[in-house]
Parts: C-alpha cells; sequence; structure tokens
C-alpha cells in the first residue's frame, strides 16, 4: 500500500478543540464527519491513525472526502478543512425579480388562442 500523502497529526490542542466538536450536539452533519474523519485519521493515537477505508466503513463516508479533508487540513489547517469551500463560479443570473414577475404573469395568463397550454417559445417571443 503507498504512503499516504497527507498526514494527519494534530497537536493536543486541536485534539482537544475535535473532541469538544463531537461532543456538541447542535452543528452541522458534515462539520460532524469531518472532525470526526481528523481525529480517526490522526497519527498520534496509541495504535496511530485509521486508514481511509476503515474510516469510510466506520463513518459511512467517501473515502475521496477522507482524503479531501486529510488533504485541507495539511495544506490549511483545522478551520478550513471542517468548513466547505466556498463556490467561486456561480453564474449571472439571466433576469431580474421584476422580469421573474412578468414571465410568471404571462405563463399564468391566458393561453392564445387555438393553444391548450404555454410553450417555452410562445413564452420568449411574448418577453421579447
Amino acid at each position: 500500500m503507498p504512503k499516504k500523502k497527507y498526514i494527519v497529526d494534530l497537536t493536543d490542542s486541536e485534539r482537544t478543540e475535535l473532541e469538544q466538536l463531537t461532543k456538541k450536539g447542535k452543528i452541522a452533519a458534515y462539520k460532524m464527519n469531518h472532525a470526526r474523519i481528523l481525529l480517526l485519521a490522526d497519527v498520534n493515537q496509541q495504535e496511530g491513525g485509521w486508514t481511509d477505508s476503515k474510516i469510510s466503513e466506520a463513518l459511512n463516508v467517501a473515502q475521496a472526502t477522507i482524503e479531501r479533508v486529510r488533504q485541507r487540513f495539511v495544506e490549511s489547517g483545522i478551520e478550513s478543512s471542517l468548513t466547505r469551500k466556498k463556490q467561486e463560479h456561480r453564474r449571472a443570473k439571466i433576469i431580474d425579480g421584476e422580469k421573474e414577475a412578468y414571465l410568471i404573469a404571462i405563463a399564468c395568463s391566458e393561453t392564445p388562442t387555438g393553444r391548450a397550454k404555454w410553450t417555452l417559445q410562445m413564452l420568449a417571443d411574448k418577453m421579447v
């Protein structure tokens, strides 16, 4: 088995912080899982860190998640590994609220004569 690239080596204060976090009842499930992953992967335990496959079975999470949490801990620290990454590339909205309201008003209005319901093309033509 190849040696792990990202080794989780928790300090005593980090371990204490993670243990307290897992004992709290009101935190997000992903944050709880990430804290548990780090605790189980820590090489400073008496028996050493668990393998990714063993952690995956115990916590019912994908191995890719475990690898990602390990990597973020080693590269960016404990806070980064416990929080989700912000989405960088959000698509700009095509229409604003006013245009959306107009579209809904059209879609809820009477259909053109000879038609049972609005088609997307008819709505697009009416919007322009």
